[in-house]
Parts: C-alpha cells; sequence; structure tokens
C-alpha cells in the first residue's frame, strides 16, 4: 500500500478489525520509511443489480428508492424508522441472494408488499393502493377482503390454539 505522507510502497500492518457487520475491514498501517500511521479500509465490491422496469428499461437497484416508498406508507403508523430499514436491508439480501444482474421490478414491489403485509396493514393497504394501481374502489375493497380474510384465519388459529383453563370456583 502506497503511503499517503511519503509515498512509499511498503508499510506494515498494524492491526486490523472487521466491521460489525462484516462487510468491510479496517487496517493501520505503518509506512516502514516515514513510520507514520495511516488507517485502510477493504470493502466488497458489489456488483450492481439492475431493476427491469415494466416497459424494459433498465435502471440500478436504489434501496433508498424503496426506503421512500415505505415511509410514505407507513406514515403516522407507530413504525420505527430502524425497522423500515431493517425491512429495506432484508429486501435488498433476499435480491442479491436471489438475482445475480437483473432483477424484475414486480419482485422488488412484491417484496415490500410481502414486509409491510407482516407489519402492519394500514401500511400495506397503503402501498399496495399505490403498486397495484387500483383503478376504482372495487379493487381496493377486494384487497381489503384479503386481508381481513386473513385475519380472520390468524384469530381463529390463536383461538384453537389456547387450552381451555378450569375455574376455580
Amino acid at each position: 500500500m502506497k503511503c499517503i505522507y511519503c509515498g512509499h510502497l511498503e508499510d506494515k500492518v498494524i492491526d486490523s478489525r472487521s466491521s460489525s457487520e462484516g462487510n468491510s475491514v479496517r487496517r493501520r498501517r505503518e509506512c516502514l520509511k516515514c513510520e507514520r500511521r495511516f488507517t485502510t479500509y477493504e470493502y466488497i465490491e458489489r456488483i450492481p443489480l439492475l431493476v427491469v422496469k415494466k416497459d424494459g428499461r433498465r435502471e440500478a437497484f436504489d434501496r433508498n428508492k424503496i426506503l421512500s416508498g415505505i415511509v410514505k406508507a407507513c406514515e403516522k403508523r407507530s413504525i420505527s424508522l430502524k425497522m423500515m430499514e431493517d425491512m429495506v436491508a432484508s429486501i435488498e439480501r433476499s435480491a442479491m441472494r436471489k438475482y445475480e444482474k437483473e432483477m424484475p421490478a414486480s419482485v422488488v414491489g412484491e417484496l415490500v408488499m410481502e414486509k409491510l403485509a407482516a407489519v402492519d396493514e394500514v401500511a400495506y393497504v397503503r402501498f399496495a393502493s399505490v403498486y397495484r394501481q387500483f383503478k376504482d374502489v372495487n379493487q381496493f375493497m377486494s384487497e381489503l377482503k384479503d386481508i381481513l380474510g386473513k385475519d380472520v384465519k390468524k384469530e381463529g388459529k390463536a383461538i384453537a390454539a389456547k387450552p381451555k383453563v378450569k375455574s376455580r370456583r
């Protein structure tokens, strides 16, 4: 590594540490000529993932765009920014695991809806109404009925799973 102070090409590594996320390494180095110390970082080189739009256009996968959509859907809901950022990180990991170079935009939208549905139904419906471009109230009501139907099934399973407690009278 070239010394940033004197330009000498030889140094020794004094300390190496991985970042808490495990995606970079921080190294403290000392120049063998001028003996000054400097820090370098190593990162994993990521090949950009492209999102293929409905019309065939391609644009870079943009986690900020996803976060923006989630933030809008979760507006005035009791969902922390940390939770929203965790959703985006999970979506990004899923995308990187499954797709090497390109992925359809529809998959991104479905992943976002899946995460929102698990966290907050109102945020899910807000996002779905924009993403699925509901044309009228009937489409909106149909989506609500699907959600309500799933809730009734969940509650039924929860009630069935609870053991009956004998009263002590």
